[in-house]
C-alpha cells in the first residue's frame, strides 16, 4: 500500500463534486485509498467478480472491499486506474450513492452509444434508524411507479425525475441513520489493522497438508461407499452418500471461487470447474458472481440475491412492497401466489430448502445463457465459458446413465430426490447465517466491518466437526476476511472478537437448533404479518361492500318513492 499513497501524491486532486460530475456523464468512479479510480470499460465486463460488484461502489470508498477480495499483488495494480487523488479535506470520504441503487444504469444503444436507463424508481424509508424502512434505505420498485404523481404534482420523497440520467440531488445520500463518519472511518483503520494481524499470522496461508488432506480423504470416503452400495443394488444408500459427497465438495468449490486456496485466479477457476461443473452440475462462474454481490450488499432486499426468494420466502415486510432486484433485473412480484407461500413459509422451511438444488440447477444455466450473448467477454472470460458449459454436459452424462441404471423410472426417481435432499443442510446453513439478522441498509456510509457484523451471525460448533458445515459456520470471520482459508476461520475468530469489543461492535453467534428457531421464528413473524395484512383487506372489502349495499337501497327506496 505505500506505493498507492505514494502515487497519490504525484496526482492532481480532484473534489468531490467533481467526482460527481464524473459519475453523472457515465465515468464509473471509485474511491481507494484516497486515490479517485475510473474503472474502464473493458476491465468491467471482464471482471472476475461480475460488473454489478463494481457498480455498487461507483461514488463510494472501496478501500475495505477491495482490499478484502483482493490479493497485494492484484491491489497494487490497482493504481494505474488512477486518474488523480482525494484532497485530504474531503477525508473520510463523504460517499454518494451509486446510481444502480437508485434505479439507474449505463445500457449501449443499437448505434453502439452509451445512455442511461432507468430500469427502477427508488423508494426511500421514513422511518428511525431502529425502524424495518429508514430514511437511510433505499429499495427499489417497478420503473414508472412514480409517473402518475410526478404528472399530478411534486415527486414523492425518493421518486427520481424524469430525466436523461440521474441527477447530483438523487445520488447524495440522505442522513446516516445516526452514523458518524468518523466512528467508521475508525472501524476502517481498525480493520485494516486486524487484517495485518491475521496475515502476519500466517492465516492467509492455506494448509494444503492438514486442510484438505482430511477434506480429500473425506471425499473419496463418501464417493466410494456411493458407488459400492449402487454396485450392490442399495440405491437408496448410494444417492443419500452422493448427495453428502455433493454437499462437502461444495465447500471446496466455495473456497476456490474465493480464490483462497492456491491464490492464483486460473489455477483456482480451473480446479472450480471440475468440482462444480463436472461433479456438481452447477455453474462456478453464476455462484462467484452471485456470491459476490452477497457478500458486498449483504441482505439488502433490493441488492442481495441470496435473500431474494419470493414466492416461496420473505424475510422482511419490505418485500410486501414488490421490490425490484438489480441482480435479476426482474421484478420480485408480492402477488397472490407469494401471499399463499409466504403465509406458511416457516411450515414449508425444510420442505423448499430440500429441493433448493433445483433452483440452482436452473440460477446456473439461466447465466451461462446469458453469458453466451455477452460479447464484452474477454479471452480468460471465453476459455471460462466454454469449460464451464462442457462440465454441464459431462455431468448430465454421467449422472443420467447413473439414473438410468437404476432400473425403473421409480427408482431413478427415487435416487434423484435423495441425492439432492442430502445436500439441503447445506442451504439451512447458509440461510442460518442471514435470514434472522438484519435487512435494513444504513447508506453508504456504514463501514464495510460494521455492516458485515450486523448483518451476519455465527454457528456455534465444536472444531473437531466444524467439517460438517465446511468450516463456514464462523460466517462473521468469514465475510470481514472473504480470501481467508476456512481452514483458519476458528483461530482468526479469536482476533475477530477482539476487534468486536474494542470497537463497540456486536459478533452475533447462536447454536445449530436456536440458530434454527431464529430462523423459523423470522419467518413465522412475516407470515403472521401478512395474515394480518389479509384480514385488514378482508375487513376493508367488507366495509366497502356494505357502504354500496346502503347505497344501493338507498336508491331503490328514491326508486319507489318516485314510481
Amino acid at each position: 500500500m505505500v506505493a498507492i499513497r505514494a502515487a497519490a501524491k504525484s496526482l492532481p486532486i480532484i473534489p468531490r463534486v467533481e467526482v460527481g460530475k464524473r459519475i453523472l456523464v457515465g465515468e464509473p468512479i471509485l474511491i481507494y485509498h484516497g486515490l479517485v479510480l475510473r474503472v474502464p470499460p473493458s476491465w468491467l465486463a471482464a471482471h472476475p467478480g461480475g460488473e454489478i460488484s463494481i457498480l455498487h461502489y461507483v461514488g463510494r470508498d472501496c478501500t475495505d472491499e477491495v482490499d478484502a477480495f483482493h490479493p497485494d499483488d492484484v491491489c497494487e495494480t490497482i493504481r494505474k486506474y488512477a486518474v488523480g487523488a482525494v484532497d485530504d479535506s474531503d477525508l473520510p470520504w463523504h460517499p454518494y450513492v451509486p446510481p444502480v441503487m437508485t434505479g439507474w444504469v449505463r445500457r449501449r444503444a443499437h448505434n453502439g452509444d452509451w445512455s442511461w436507463y432507468r430500469e427502477a424508481d427508488m423508494l426511500v424509508g421514513d422511518g428511525d434508524a431502529d425502524s424495518l424502512f429508514p430514511s437511510s434505505q433505499i429499495l427499489l420498485v417497478e420503473r414508472d411507479t412514480f409517473d402518475a404523481v410526478r404528472s399530478a404534482a411534486p415527486p414523492e420523497k425518493g421518486a427520481a425525475a424524469a430525466s436523461e440520467g440521474p441527477t447530483l440531488e438523487l445520488l447524495t445520500p440522505g442522513p446516516a441513520s445516526g452514523l458518524s463518519a468518523e466512528i467508521q472511518a475508525r472501524h476502517s483503520r481498525a480493520w485494516h489493522e486486524l487484517q495485518r494481524r491475521i496475515d502476519d499470522a500466517g492465516l492467509f496461508q492455506c494448509k494444503y497438508l492438514r486442510g484438505y488432506g482430511p477434506e480429500v480423504l473425506r471425499y473419496a470416503l463418501l464417493s466410494g461407499v456411493s458407488a459400492w452400495c449402487y454396485s450392490a443394488g442399495y440405491f437408496f444408500f448410494s444417492a443419500l452418500f452422493l448427495g453428502l459427497f455433493w454437499q462437502q465438495l461444495v465447500f471446496a468449490a466455495h473456497d476456490l471461487g474465493h480464490a483462497s486456496v492456491t491464490h492464483v485466479w486460473e489455477i483456482d477457476r480451473i480446479i472450480s470447474i471440475l468440482i462444480a461443473d463436472f461433479i456438481g452440475g452447477l455453474s462456478i462462474g453464476w455462484w462467484v458472481e452471485n456470491h459476490n454481490v452477497h457478500h458486498l450488499i449483504t441482505n439488502h432486499p433490493s441488492h442481495d440475491p441470496d435473500i431474494q426468494h419470493l414466492p416461496f420466502f420473505a424475510i422482511s415486510p419490505v418485500f410486501f412492497k414488490n421490490l425490484f432486484s438489480s441482480y435479476y433485473k426482474r421484478m420480485l412480484y408480492f402477488d397472490a401466489f407469494a401471499k399463499i407461500f409466504v403465509s406458511i413459509q416457516h411450515k414449508l422451511f425444510y420442505v423448499v430448502m430440500a429441493f433448493a438444488r433445483f433452483n440452482l440447477y436452473a440460477l446456473s444455466y439461466g447465466h451461462l445463457w446469458k453469458k453466451a450473448f455477452d460479447t464484452r467477454r474477454t479471452k480468460g472470460g471465453r476459455w471460462a465459458w466454454g469449460l464451464e458449459c462442457v462440465g454441464i454436459v459431462f455431468f448430465w452424462y454421467w449422472f443420467g446413465n447413473v439414473l438410468r441404471g437404476c432400473g425403473s423410472w421409480q427408482k431413478a426417481l427415487m435416487f434423484l430426490v435423495v441425492s439432492h435432499a442430502a445436500t439441503s443442510p447445506l442451504h439451512i446453513q447458509i440461510v442460518l447465517s442471514h435470514f434472522s439478522m438484519s435487512t435494513v441498509d444504513l447508506g453508504p456510509l456504514e463501514s464495510f466491518a460494521a455492516r458485515q457484523m450486523r448483518t451476519t451471525t455465527d454457528v456455534l460448533c465444536p472444531r473437531k466437526i466444524g467439517f460438517i458445515h465446511g468450516g463456514l459456520h464462523l460466517q462473521v470471520t468469514h465475510h470481514l476476511f472473504p480470501r481467508l482459508p476456512r481452514h483458519n476461520l476458528d483461530d482468526a475468530a479469536f482476533l475477530v472478537k477482539e476487534f468486536a469489543k474494542e470497537q463497540g461492535l456486536v459478533y452475533a453467534e447462536f447454536g445449530f437448533i436456536a440458530g434454527n428457531q431464529d430462523v423459523l421464528g423470522t419467518l413465522r413473524n412475516v407470515a403472521e404479518q401478512v395474515k394480518v395484512i389479509g384480514q385488514v383487506a378482508s375487513a376493508e372489502a367488507k366495509e366497502a361492500l356494505d357502504k354500496k349495499l346502503k347505497a344501493s337501497e338507498k336508491d331503490c327506496e328514491k326508486l319507489e318513492k318516485t314510481i
